[in-house]
């Protein structure tokens, strides 16, 4: 069964640090983009970052450039969400899912995306 996990979500205070997780099972990652998206309470899921298969391309939402770092280990069937510099606006349910080979101009919308995980709840706040 293809599924995605998320994990690595909490509690932290502004300008702190996590870094999620997104394991596969059931498939392998290496054929597949992988897009984090996340949503807020009252909002619209955004797109976050995205990696893009083989190539490896990365992609940032503008917010989040210079502040997250996506990055994929094939070996370990796992994507990573380096998240630095955490603003109490970066408060949100963060969701993994998949698209064949490229991450595409239209990303952020994740219209193009399956699998998603069940996501993972980031608390920014002092």
């Amino acid at each position: 069964q293809l599924q995605l996990v998320e994990s690595g979500g909490g509690l932290v205070q502004p300008g702190g640090s996590l870094r999620l997780s997104c394991a596969a099972s059931g498939f392998t990652l290496d054929a597949y983009a992988i897009g984090w998206f996340r949503q807020a309470p009252g909002k619209e899921r955004e797109g976050v970052s995205c990696i893009s298969a083989s190539s490896g391309m990365t992609y940032y939402a503008d917010s989040m450039k210079g502040r997250f770092t996506i990055s994929r280990d094939n070996a370990k069937n796992t994507v990573y969400l380096q998240m630095n510099s955490l603003k109490p606006e970066d408060t949100a349910v963060y969701y993994c899912a998949i698209k064949v080979l490229w991450c595409g101009s239209g990303w952020p919308a994740g219209a193009a995306f399956g699998s998603w995980g069940q996501g993972t709840q980031v608390t920014v706040s002092s």
